[in-house]
């Protein structure tokens, strides 16, 4: 079968997501919050800002973005042990962690934040795959509410996103090349990718593993490209659940663009003399 033929769970293509919403300010103390729902997999996200830097950028007038990423006990179909309880996050929450914060960093001008770390909180409520990408992509969302509350209020001088970005998986299934794999096609994956991009195309960071056999150089460069078009079609979810606060912050972004009034003449703010007009 072909992979134009093939059809999914749910009778997607191989070129399609599942199913993918974006609520934002779901938790009421958050700076930003978004609750991302891709299939089963569902992942609320947080933003929070402090006025503190780590050590090695105190002094540096520039700022942080971290992120810190943990799946709830019965996020899966057996409980699993919270991490707190052995001390320490795992190996690959501390991976998952590190590649969140890297390509949300890649979005972000540090220098426009000043000394103040935007911390990405990922809890992930139900998992069934790509529970790290999706993290990405509401992550995401959740800095540009946390930043913009910043930003309209006049605490940042300069719109410090420069990119948006999302991230998705793809992958080899039985010889097909699929984006968005779900548990099922994960588990089963000869290749499986993860690519965190921006969504006008340009790589952030992009792991990929043969899980069952090496691949071809012909099948990396189309993996890439479904997963580059999965990233655009997520940013348009992205887009649209901020569309409002977007908005906002492209009208505070052009007053200060306009060029200042020049100086109107004395005799024409006073009028002319004896005070007729």
């Amino acid at each position: 079968m072909s992979e134009a033929e093939r059809k999914r769970e749910g009778g997607r293509g191989h070129d399609e997501l599942r199913p993918t919403s974006i609520e934002i300010e779901v938790s009421k103390w958050a700076e930003g919050s978004a609750l991302v729902t891709t299939g089963d997999t569902r992942v609320l996200v947080t933003a929070s800002v402090e006025t503190r830097v780590p050590g090695f950028l105190a002094g540096s007038g520039r700022g942080w973005l971290t992120a810190e990423y943990s799946m709830l006990p019965r996020a899966t179909s057996t409980r699993s042990a919270r991490e707190v309880v052995q001390g320490r996050p795992s190996g690959r929450t501390s991976e998952i962690q590190r590649l969140i914060g890297r390509g949300l960093r890649a979005g972000v001008d540090l220098a426009a934040l000043g000394e103040r770390t935007l911390t990405i909180d990922c809890d992930v409520l139900q998992a069934d795959a790509g529970t790290r990408t999706a993290s990405v992509t509401g992550g995401w969302v959740a800095a540009v509410l946390a930043l913009s509350k910043l930003y309209l209020a006049g605490d940042l001088a300069a719109w410090p996103v420069v990119a948006q970005v999302a991230a998705v998986s793809a992958g080899v299934v039985g010889g097909s090349v699929l984006v968005d794999l779900d548990f099922a096609e994960d588990q089963n994956a000869e290749v499986d990718v993860n690519v965190v991009a921006t969504v006008d195309g340009r790589l952030i960071e992009v792991q990929g593993t043969g899980e069952r056999r090496a691949f071809e150089r012909a099948e990396l460069d189309r993996v890439l490209d479904l997963a580059l078009a999965g990233v655009a079609e997520l940013g348009r979810a992205q887009r649209g659940a901020l569309a409002e606060r977007l908005a906002a912050v492209e009208e505070r972004r052009a007053r200060g663009r306009r060029a200042p009034s020049p100086p109107r003449p004395e005799r024409g703010l006073w009028g002319p003399p004896g005070g007729k007009a």
